[in-house]
């Protein structure tokens, strides 16, 4: 396992009482009510819910992207809006939203050119090399491709050396598999397993696939259908490399079955 024991770590998110509701003039429809999570440092934890259970929401008040409504939510120790300014949050979106006119390369270089000076003041100048960053996820040789030019696979990982760029200590991803094939999505799997090793990033990754949950997860979250609320978290206990034969044993389908079972209960909710 990556890192010192889970019992030793300090806390990087904490989520306490979190809601959120979207009103319109109509009608007002409840999102999450009553999370209470917390993500520890250099963890790989996976939020697993159905479809309008609030996942890609908690992502977006953990990055500050939209307000809580009621609760408390904190990052590294201080407010999402501070750790967005330090830029100390990377996000990977479910869809890579690479500029078509930039090269590789320069679709990673967007980060440290969009507000410069800012960005360098609030990191203290340590950013990540955009090439070095290509390499880590093995496109060090299409450096200077179109996205047109890339597979959906590669794209994706050009979205993950963009969000590393600013050398993050948080890094989002909003089911950024979720629109790859089968064996594409399986290879993506070991990559990002691979690339978290290597970083120590600490991961929040939104699923609805509860393999792929097991596979890539220290621990699960699990959310009810709407309003989201936590159905309760799973540890994950399995060896630290994880293999694609890994999906077959009797230990990786007994936790598969567990968190089925939290899913299956969180919906009779």
């Amino acid at each position: 396992m990556l890192g010192p024991p889970a019992t030793e770590r300090t806390t990087a998110i904490s989520i306490d009482g979190l809601a959120v509701a979207f009103t319109s003039r109509r009608t007002t429809v409840t999102a999450l009510e009553g999370v209470t999570l917390d993500v520890r440092e250099r963890e790989l934890l996976s939020i697993l819910g159905p479809s309008g259970s609030g996942k890609s929401t908690l992502l977006r008040v953990i990055a500050d992207l939209i307000p809580a409504s009621a609760g408390r939510v904190a990052v590294l120790g201080g407010t999402p809006a501070s750790a967005r300014r330090a830029r100390a949050i990377g996000f990977v979106f479910q869809h890579a939203e690479l500029l078509p006119w930039r090269t590789a390369i320069d679709n990673v270089k967007l980060p440290l050119q969009v507000g410069r000076r800012r960005a360098k003041a609030a990191s203290g100048g340590e950013q990540a090399d955009p090439r070095e960053l290509l390499e880590l996820v093995g496109l060090g040789d299409r450096a200077d491709a179109y996205p047109r030019q890339l597979s959906g696979g590669m794209r994706q990982r050009v979205a993950i050396a963009r969000a590393l760029v600013t050398r993050p200590r948080v890094l989002l991803m909003d089911e950024p598999f979720g629109a790859l094939d089968e064996i594409t999505r399986e290879a993506m799997n070991r990559e990002l397993l691979r690339i978290w090793r290597e970083t120590g990033t600490t991961i929040v990754f939104v699923t609805h696939s509860i393999s792929e949950a097991v596979f890539l997860s220290q621990r699960i979250a699990v959310l009810t259908p709407q309003p989201g609320r936590l159905a309760g978290t799973l540890p994950v206990d399995l060896p630290a490399d994880r293999r694609p034969e890994i999906r077959d044993t009797p230990e990786f389908v007994a936790v598969a079955a567990q968190a089925r079972a939290l899913l299956e209960g969180g919906a009779r909710r």
